[in-house]
């Protein structure tokens, strides 16, 4: 299988750059997994296409604000992504200008408003994967990217984030803080939407995977069984897994809001279809060929062009029927990606 088999071509202007002017208010393509076929609609309809027989699935990780500036000894600004605390006390980041942060180099971290904080730190690893590991001066809280952090807008949205976004780039149910970018598919619910959702008599459960770096990096391996995924750690509670263990064996569909709530659960299943393994890191890479364990049915975005998420759903729909659908979408002139429209994939 090879990564250029999952290209499509994708005009500039429906890369969306700001959400929609209301919460929910997004358009849904829904795609029939096992024939192909679409139909289109809005969100507000999607409680009246679920199966009655299910329950709903959610990743309520929270979005950190992540991105953070530094001034270098000489002067430069260069822009940090802490994608978390590693077991020595650095923290892992992505930065700018590769190859110029080298091992040593010190940095005062920026305040929102550009002036300087009292925070410092210096590159201590370069590491193999291209990241840095920074120890700061002191051990940092919350605060620190509060008062220094911008919301980590991934790279094809072209604009700085801004006060809108720190609302609009977060679930309405994110409870635990760890994620550099937001588990999109839940941006499209509504309070009201997922109140609907219940009185229909569909629960919905909460899952936890902090989504890590690994949703920036395009697949760079011709072929894509050579690509390998970053980790992320993932959690589900007892109660979760008792209830979604019981409305599995009982027949209930399962519904993934987001491939981020697809990965919680392949991971944590076992080979008989049963969540067992409810906390630790996953590298899994889902793509054609792969038999899932536990999702039936997925609520998603549009996603770019060879990523590993487009291979995801190609799994559990078929690469024809994926691209055929998104061809659609571009004539259609849905928006595409985060801040964009929602794909509902439904067997």
């Amino acid at each position: 299988m090879l990564t250029k088999d999952y290209y499509f071509d994708l005009p500039e202007e429906l890369i969306a750059q700001e959400p929609s002017e209301r919460r929910g208010e997004d358009r849904l393509l829904l795609i029939d997994k096992l024939t192909g076929a679409y139909e289109d609609h809005m969100m507000a309809d999607f409680p009246s296409l679920i199966h009655p027989d299910s329950v709903i699935v959610v990743n309520n990780s929270k979005v950190r604000k992540a991105r953070v500036y530094g001034e270098s000894e000489t002067g430069g600004i260069v822009e940090f992504l802490f994608l978390g605390m590693e077991e020595d006390g650095t923290w892992k980041c992505m930065v700018t200008k590769t190859k110029k942060q080298r091992k040593g180099k010190g940095y005062v971290f920026l305040l929102k408003d550009g002036t300087k904080s009292d925070i410092t730190g210096v590159i201590e690893r370069e590491n193999p994967d291209g990241t840095r590991s920074v120890r700061l001066d002191r051990v940092v809280d919350e605060s620190f990217f509060s008062e220094c952090g911008h919301v980590p807008l991934p790279p094809y949205i072209k604009r700085d984030d801004n006060w809108n976004d720190e609302s609009r780039y977060q679930t309405v149910y994110a409870k635990n803080i760890g994620s550099v970018a937001s588990p999109t598919a839940g941006l499209h619910f509504t309070v009201p939407l997922m109140e609907k959702v219940k009185s229909m008599g569909i629960p919905i459960y909460e899952v936890t995977l902090h989504v890590g770096a690994g949703t920036f990096l395009p697949v760079r391996t011709e072929n894509i069984e050579d690509h390998h995924m970053h980790t992320e750690h993932y959690e589900i509670t007892d109660e979760t897994a008792d209830a979604l263990n019981r409305a599995k064996s009982s027949g209930k569909r399962i519904v993934a809001i987001g491939t981020t709530s697809v990965r919680t659960l392949e991971s944590a299943a076992d080979e008989n279809g049963r969540l067992s393994k409810l906390y630790g890191n996953t590298d899994i890479f889902i793509h054609p060929g792969y038999s899932f364990r536990f999702i039936d049915d997925l609520l998603t975005n549009f996603h770019t062009p060879e990523s590993t998420l487009l291979m995801l759903v190609s799994a559990l729909a078929g690469r024809e029927h994926i691209l055929s659908a998104y061809e659609h979408a571009i004539k259609e002139r849905y928006h595409f990606f985060s801040y964009g429209d929602a794909v509902f994939i439904r067997g």
